[in-house]
């Protein structure tokens, strides 16, 4: 498990070449980019600031994978997550699921990143040319999560 908090930019082929040649039994990876986008929840943007509680972040994260862990057969996980001033189409977040089959591989990226955008302790700061506005956990986020409820 590789978990990173990082203003730096991370190079997505570095980091699924090194997830696959640490395990020869994995039969899929699947992997999630998010970028930032033109449009935040209210205004168009010119850059974004993430920021997070050093410590108390990493354990989140490492709950939250050990959380799919449990759920499913996964051989590894990478989560990399940047902090710091951000623009338009830099890449924020990579999340890549390695396990013996592809479904495994998908609905466990799908959790981790569900999981993440609602309960790891980031605050994004949508920046327009103005002014700047804090983001609010989105509706649509907690909705995917509510999938993932154990009834």
């Amino acid at each position: 498990m590789k978990i990173a908090i990082q203003s730096a930019d991370f190079d997505v082929s570095i980091e699924l070449a090194k997830l696959r040649a640490a395990h020869r039994n994995i039969g899929a990876v699947v992997s999630f980019v998010g970028t930032v986008r033109e449009m935040g929840a209210t205004t168009a943007l010119s850059r974004m600031e993430l920021e997070h509680y050093p410590g108390m972040t990493e354990r989140s994260l490492e709950k939250i994978v050990q959380r799919a862990m449990g759920r499913w057969q996964i051989t590894d996980v990478v989560v990399i997550h940047r902090i710091g001033m951000l623009s338009v189409s830099d890449q924020i977040v990579l999340v890549a699921v390695a396990s013996q089959h592809r479904q495994t591989a998908f609905n466990a990226c799908e959790f981790i990143m569900d999981y993440l955008k609602t309960e790891a302790p980031f605050w994004k700061k949508e920046m327009n040319d103005d002014d700047g506005q804090w983001v609010d956990t989105r509706e649509v986020d907690l909705h995917a999560l509510r999938k993932w409820k154990i009834k």
